[in-house]
């Protein structure tokens, strides 16, 4: 059973069905979900939305039609409701949603994630996953019109925003041309790419320049400029008034630097710092994540680390580097056997 077909018999014998993603979700999960649940709705199934947390303010202009509730909403109008199906978007592990959503699918019959995350092998084989897909709303999308259901708009600006933000306007080594084959569906229903980027990433206050130069200027270079890296602390952002969200694509600077092959953002929080990484594609970030603990794509990745800022900055730069090291030596000595 392909990944397609693996949808239809789920969704097709489920009446009523819950949609949830991961805590502090992004808009890959959130217009996943929004747009699977009005999908499922055009043909008739009770499909709501429920996650963890309220969605934040800044997503909200996604849902007009309020598909997404909290979970203590939930739990205030829903408690006794039957539950079908339980779809989780963009995470392939139910420790991701939270304690109490992960006891409400508990509760469901049947369970399935629709996620591009790497996983193991027999999780894959149970569920909607393709690694291949450059954000969860590029799957989601396709599974839709596997259904045989019409974009619409509503749909369209969730899947749009989804796969903008994901591969970071497209700039990924993941976007194929089915992805963009998918947009211009998307486009078709209405969707305007100037508004759509407006919208998710927004007009920003003169604060916000002021971080983003002050964080650019702390950019660090190991000697041979192949890995650089960004740092943000709490204070940083207490100072400027800025949201974390606001800061994810900071980064991405770091990757037009001549012989870059690595960067990195170190971000404060609490006694924990979170270190995302980032490769134009020809460096496996996702491997050297998962050394540090954590987990992601080849080339998008991130880990969380306790310590202080400048100790992990220290052991994690010096880890990362002898890896690359390593690969490239390994690579060269290919080239030459």
């Amino acid at each position: 059973m392909n990944i397609t077909e693996r949808f239809k018999f789920f969704t097709q014998k489920a009446d009523n069905i819950v949609i949830s993603t991961h805590i502090i979700p992004d808009a890959d999960g959130i217009g996943s979900e929004i747009a699977l649940c009005l999908a499922l709705r055009s043909q008739g199934k009770n499909a709501i939305c429920v996650n963890e947390e309220p969605l934040l303010e800044r997503y909200r202009y996604l849902d007009p039609d309020n598909t997404v509730i909290s979970r203590s909403e939930y739990m205030s109008f829903y408690a006794e409701a039957e539950i079908d199906l339980f779809i989780v978007t963009d995470t392939n592990s139910l420790e991701r949603i939270g304690d109490g959503m992960k006891a409400i699918a508990l509760t469901a019959p049947s369970l399935l994630f629709i996620d591009h995350h790497p996983c193991p092998k027999e999780v894959m084989e149970e569920n909607c996953i393709d690694t291949s897909k450059a954000a969860t709303g590029e799957l989601a999308g396709e599974l839709i019109q596997s259904l045989g259901i019409p974009l619409n708009r509503e749909m369209a600006l969730p899947l749009y925003t989804a796969i903008l933000i994901d591969t970071s306007s497209f700039r990924y080594p993941t976007v194929t041309g089915n992805t963009h084959r998918l947009i211009g569906s998307l486009m078709d229903t209405g969707v305007r790419p100037p508004h759509a980027y407006n919208m998710i990433y927004g007009t920003k206050k003169l604060t916000y320049m002021k971080l983003l130069g002050k964080v650019l200027a702390s950019a660090h270079t190991t000697k041979d400029e192949k890995v650089a890296w960004l740092t943000l602390t709490e204070d940083l952002l207490e100072k400027f008034h800025v949201d974390t969200e606001d800061t994810l694509a900071f980064i991405n600077h770091l990757l037009v630097l001549d012989n870059i092959k690595v960067a990195l953002m170190f971000r404060e929080m609490g006694a924990e710092i979170k270190v995302s990484l980032r490769s134009i594609g020809t460096v496996d970030v996702g491997i050297m994540a998962r050394a540090l603990g954590g987990g992601g794509h080849d080339h998008s990745a991130a880990a969380i680390i306790k310590g202080t800022l400048d100790s992990v900055i220290k052991t994690t730069v010096d880890k990362l580097h002898e890896m690359l090291l390593m690969t490239e030596a390994k690579e060269l000595a290919k080239g030459h056997s």
